[in-house]
Order: C-alpha cells, then sequence, then structure tokens
C-alpha cells in the first residue's frame, strides 16, 4: 500500500512538472514572429569595383623580407561604393589605408597589402574585399617566391 501511494504521488508530481514546464513554452509559441530580411531589388544599380590590377607578383625574395602593394580601384558603377571590411587568408597578409568613406561613381581610390616575407617557395595569398556590390565580395591576390639565403 506505501508504494502505491507513494508511485501514485510521483505520477501526479510528474504530470504536475510537466503542465508547469509545456504551459510556457505554449504561451512562447503563441507569438508571431516578425523577421524582415533585406533583399535587394534585382534591377535595381549595384556599385562596381574595377581593379586597376587583382594580383601582384613580389617575384623571388629571401625569406622574412617584407613586401608591400597598393591595389587601386574605381566604382564603375551608378551608385556609392561601401567597402565593408578587407581581410587576408592569414596573419602574414594585412590589408591597411582603406577608407570606409563611400565612393561616389567614378571616383577611386586604393589600399595596402604587406606581406611579411615569410615561407618557403611559391606562394599566393587572397585578400577579400567585402562590399556593397552586386557580388558582395571581391578578391585580389599576391604571390612571391621566398627562397632561404
Amino acid at each position: 500500500m506505501y508504494f502505491e501511494l507513494n508511485n501514485y504521488k510521483l505520477i501526479k508530481m510528474k504530470k504536475l512538472l510537466f503542465l508547469l514546464l509545456f504551459i510556457p513554452l505554449l504561451s512562447f509559441s503563441q507569438e508571431e514572429s516578425k523577421v524582415v530580411l533585406y533583399t535587394p531589388n534585382p534591377s535595381s544599380n549595384f556599385p562596381e569595383m574595377t581593379f586597376y590590377k587583382t594580383s601582384h607578383d613580389f617575384g623571388t625574395i629571401n625569406n622574412g623580407a617584407a613586401q608591400e602593394t597598393v591595389f587601386n580601384y574605381t566604382n564603375t558603377g551608378n551608385t556609392p561604393l561601401i567597402i565593408v571590411d578587407i581581410r587576408s587568408t592569414c596573419g602574414c597578409t594585412i590589408p591597411v589605408g582603406w577608407s570606409k568613406k563611400p565612393l561616389l561613381p567614378g571616383e577611386s581610390s586604393q589600399f595596402a597589402v604587406k606581406f611579411n616575407g615569410k615561407g618557403a617557395n611559391k606562394v599566393s595569398k587572397t585578400v577579400t574585399v567585402t562590399t556593397n556590390t552586386k557580388k558582395g565580395k571581391e578578391t585580389v591576390r599576391i604571390s612571391a617566391f621566398i627562397v632561404n639565403p
């Protein structure tokens, strides 16, 4: 009899606990969630980023000899170009000197890429430019053949 009474109480407690946990979930699920995603109009104009060059080869360099090059670009689209971010594939290649100000159609600008020159043999690094162009990302590359003197 004692076991049956405890089992009955245990079942009742489980049901109560279930209801206490389940009812709040129902009240949250009744709320209407509104998620607004920005999707550009496919017929709208986008800025276009045109580079003077999209790759640079430093040639043969000694291991550890730091290098730097500049990438020039022009907004050849019809709306302002905004560079959101510029990142490289590793810490040995650092983009610097780029403006976050909108670049009006027809205007030009530039950014530099610094490479620490460390490695061995043929190395190639990609720098990704996040923009408001139709593709959303543009890339430039640097390369070098590194020798140990």
